[in-house]
């Protein structure tokens, strides 16, 4: 009986604490790097040719990886981040990829956006 009452606070702890606990973002920097590696020669380029079949698929990924508002988010900060390493990026060749790619994500890729808005 003991037991019973142990497993059923249990329980009642775990269920109190994942709601009182934001969700965390299921979005790791490391993977989104990965992704758009392939896309830094088309970003440095300027963006005057098309980018690599890898690179869209690369964001192709990226969209999928981020279903809600906190792994967009996520997201969001690790592309930035990403960008932030690339002095020579050019913007409009950022701002342009997930078109180029025929994928639509809902943040710019970018090293100056805000990725709580």
């Amino acid at each position: 009986m003991k037991v019973n009452v142990a497993i059923a606070v249990m329980v009642a702890l775990t269920a109190m604490l994942s709601v009182a606990m934001p969700a965390q973002a299921d979005v790791s920097c490391e993977q989104v790097r990965g992704f758009l590696a392939t896309c830094v020669p088309y970003l440095t380029d300027g963006g005057d040719n098309d980018p690599a079949e890898e690179c869209c698929n690369g964001v192709r990924n990226l969209k999928a990886m981020a279903p809600t508002t906190n792994d967009r988010r996520a997201a969001c900060d690790c592309v930035k981040q990403a960008a932030s390493r690339y002095p020579n990026i050019n913007d409009d060749a950022a701002s342009s990829l997930p078109a180029k790619c025929g994928v639509q994500i809902s943040f710019p890729i970018s090293r100056n956006v805000n990725c709580r808005k």
